[in-house]
Formats: structure tokens, C-alpha cells, sequence
């Protein structure tokens, strides 16, 4: 099973949200069609941007349409997905269960992630300056949706080129280099000039990942570590 950080699983579900108190409830249009009516109103193409056209779904928002609407898309493919994976199973005490056991576990994963998540996140946005000087975040503090997923962090450096930023709360291995490479792809299909850097930020990198990474020179890898101060604890 794929596992997501608390904040991407915050965010599908604020999405997921969003489009059934617009749109109905996603369970009937489920039932109704497996959700393809739903989905292709929530489809906003590179064409449809280019010659600006309006938001074609119920959803208020501000802001770029087509990376809204990705968005809200990806949300509610996520939830088909689920939904194909669970089935029609009977909702006996026994499922019931198994439920309570799934959605448990879930909870304790995301509490034990959710506090190192939360402040790599926002330390990241903080100190950007000392990935490289003369960064600018052009993100609106939120992650930017691609096709691929949701970047992490997505800037612009003092050429003008967008840098895609990945960050990992522990070590990097060859999936994490393949992920960034796929935004990267996403974001160079919508920049005008087709440029776009990446850097990769993890606690280390295996010798796999190493390797990729030479083999992109648009790709950089940087390291973070965390330094613990001590006070008084009776002050």
C-alpha cells in the first residue's frame, strides 16, 4: 500500500470535501457511473488554459484553474481507487471491525509522522534562502498539483527558472529521485521555456539514488540534519 505524509492526507481530504459539498455526495455519483461524469467536469486541459477558459466545475476558488482543478481531480481519483479496492463488501459487525482496525492504525501511523512532517515543512519554507540565495517560493505556501502528485515545494531561482523541491523526512533511495524527475517532467510541460531544476532534500542518499542524480545535471541533492538544544528544564 502507498503511503502518504500527513499533510498530502490532509489535503485529499479537505479536496474530497470540497468537491461532494459542491458537487453531491461522491458515494452516489460512485454508484451512478464510477464517477467518470464527475471527473471529466473537473478536467481543465493545457488548451482550455490557453485560451483562458472558465472553471467548467461548481467549485469556488481563486487562483490558476488548471492546477485547481487537477487537484480537486486527482482527490477524487484517489477516492475511486479506494473505492475499487473495498468493493460492495457487506457492512456486517465483522467488516465494521476491520475497519475500525484500518482506520486506527492510520491515526497512530499519522500521529507518529504528523509533528516532523508539519516542521520539516515549514522549516523548509522558512530557510529556503539555504538551499541556494536568491530563491523565491512562487507556490502560495500551498503544494503545487501535477499530474504526477503534489510538489512539495516549488520555487524560482535568480535566473528565473522554476525549481522543483522534494523533501524526504529521512533517507532518499532511487524512487524518491524518480518521483522529483516526474514533477519535473510535469512542470517543464507548462513552463514556456521547457526549463525547470529539482533538488531532492533527505537525511541521506543511498548510492542508487547517487547515481541517478548524477546523470541529471538539473537535479541537486542536499542533505538536512536536526540539532537538539538543551535548556533548564526548572527555569
Amino acid at each position: 500500500m502507498q503511503k502518504y505524509d500527513a499533510g498530502t492526507i490532509n489535503a485529499q481530504m479537505y479536496r474530497a470535501a470540497r468537491v461532494e459539498e459542491h458537487h453531491g455526495n461522491l458515494d452516489e455519483h460512485y454508484a451512478s457511473d464510477r464517477m467518470a461524469s464527475l471527473i471529466d467536469t473537473l478536467r481543465y486541459s493545457t488548451d482550455d488554459k490557453r485560451h483562458n477558459r472558465p472553471n467548467p466545475s461548481k467549485i469556488p476558488f481563486d487562483g490558476d484553474i488548471y492546477n485547481n482543478l487537477a487537484s480537486y481531480r486527482n482527490a477524487v481519483e484517489r477516492y475511486r481507487k479506494f473505492r475499487d479496492a473495498v468493493g460492495d463488501a457487506v457492512d456486517t459487525p465483522e467488516t465494521q471491525e476491520v475497519r475500525a482496525d484500518l482506520v486506527a492504525a492510520v491515526e497512530e501511523e499519522v500521529g507518529q509522522r504528523i509533528g516532523l512532517e508539519r516542521d520539516m515543512q515549514a522549516a523548509l519554507r522558512i530557510e529556503i534562502e539555504q538551499l541556494e540565495t536568491g530563491r523565491t517560493i512562487i507556490d502560495d505556501g500551498a503544494e503545487r498539483s501535477v499530474d504526477a502528485g503534489f510538489i512539495d515545494v516549488t520555487t524560482r531561482d535568480a535566473s528565473g527558472t522554476t525549481v522543483v523541491i522534494e523533501r524526504k523526512t529521512g533517507p532518499a533511495g532511487q524512487r524518491a529521485v524518480a518521483q522529483i524527475l516526474s514533477y519535473m517532467g510535469d512542470v517543464a510541460a507548462e513552463e514556456e521555456s521547457g526549463k525547470v531544476r529539482g533538488i531532492l532534500v533527505g537525511s541521506s542518499f543511498d548510492a542508487k539514488a547517487k547515481a541517478a542524480a548524477r546523470m541529471v545535471p538539473s537535479l541537486i541533492l542536499r542533505k538536512y540534519s536536526v540539532r537538539f538544544l538543551f535548556s533548564d528544564g526548572h527555569a
